[in-house]
C-alpha cells in the first residue's frame, strides 16, 4: 500500500472501519468479535496498510452516513447512494443484492410492476439504500417508514398494510413467519454495496477502486461468502 493511502486510511496506525449492523449479509455477528464478509475485507485492508482495525458499528446505514462529515470512520461498508455521495468517495460495487416486496395473504398484488398504485402503503426501513432509491422513483404509492426492518415488518403485519419493501434475503425469512405472506415475483432494485471513504481523501479512494478490483477476480471475495455461508450476495463482475 502506498504511504499517500496509508496515511488517509489509517492515519495513526490504526483503520477505523465503519459497519452496518442492520445488513446482515455483510456483518454476520458482532460479538464475541466481529464476523463477516465486511470485517474481513476491513481486516485485509487494516493488513495492507500495516495497521490495527477497530470496527465501529451503526444500526443503519444513513448513520454511517451521516458519521462521514464528523470523521468518525476511515472506511465504510454501505451501499452506494447518490444522497450519500456528497460526503463520501465510493469504489465501485463489489456486491449487490436484490430488493423486492412482501405482500399479504389477501393480496392481488403479483409483480413488482403492480406495486406503484395510488392507495398502496409501502412500509420499510428508513434510510435504508432501497428506500432511498424508492423515494427517488415512486410515483403513486406512499412510504411507511419504521427505523429497522424488523420494525418495518412488526408494523406491517400489526396494520395488514399492502407491502413491505426489503432485501430479498431478509424478506425471504420474514414470509416464513406468518403464513400466507408472499415475495412479489422481480425486485425493483439491487442495492450496490460498496466501500466509501470520507470525501477529500483521494488517494485512498483510489486505492480502493483497485482493491475492489482485485477481491472480485482473484476469488478472494467468492471464498469469504463461501466461508460464511450467505445466501443472496451477488459479486459484481
Amino acid at each position: 500500500m502506498p504511504d499517500a493511502t496509508r496515511v488517509e486510511l489509517a492515519p495513526d496506525g490504526r483503520l477505523r472501519a465503519a459497519l452496518n449492523y442492520s445488513n446482515t449479509l455483510l456483518v454476520s455477528t458482532r460479538a464475541p468479535e466481529h464476523t463477516g464478509v465486511a470485517p474481513d475485507l476491513a481486516r485485509e485492508l487494516a493488513r495492507r496498510a500495516g495497521a490495527t482495525v477497530e470496527f465501529i458499528g451503526y444500526a443503519n446505514a444513513g448513520l454511517v452516513a451521516d458519521a462521514a462529515a464528523n470523521n468518525a470512520w476511515d472506511v465504510a461498508f454501505i451501499g452506494a447512494e447518490p444522497q450519500r455521495a456528497g460526503a463520501i468517495s465510493f469504489s465501485p460495487a463489489y456486491v449487490e443484492i436484490e430488493a423486492t416486496y412482501l405482500v399479504q395473504p389477501s393480496s392481488s398484488l403479483r409483480h413488482i410492476d403492480e406495486v406503484d398504485r395510488d392507495g398502496i402503503h409501502i412500509v420499510t426501513a428508513s434510510r435504508a439504500a432501497y428506500t432511498l432509491f424508492l423515494r427517488r422513483t415512486l410515483r403513486h404509492a406512499a412510504l411507511v417508514e419504521a427505523e429497522s426492518l424488523p420494525a418495518a415488518f412488526d408494523l406491517f403485519v400489526e396494520n395488514k398494510f399492502e407491502v413491505l419493501a426489503g432485501l430479498k434475503p431478509n424478506l425471504m425469512v420474514n414470509a416464513q413467519k406468518v403464513p400466507g405472506l408472499r415475495l412479489l415475483d422481480g425486485r425493483f432494485t439491487a442495492v450496490q454495496q460498496a466501500m466509501g471513504v470520507p470525501r477529500k481523501r483521494e488517494a485512498a479512494a483510489t486505492y480502493l477502486a483497485g482493491f475492489v478490483r482485485e477481491i472480485t477476480t482473484s476469488g478472494l471475495l467468492r471464498d469469504l461468502i463461501s466461508r460464511h455461508r450467505i445466501d443472496g450476495l451477488t459479486i459484481v463482475s
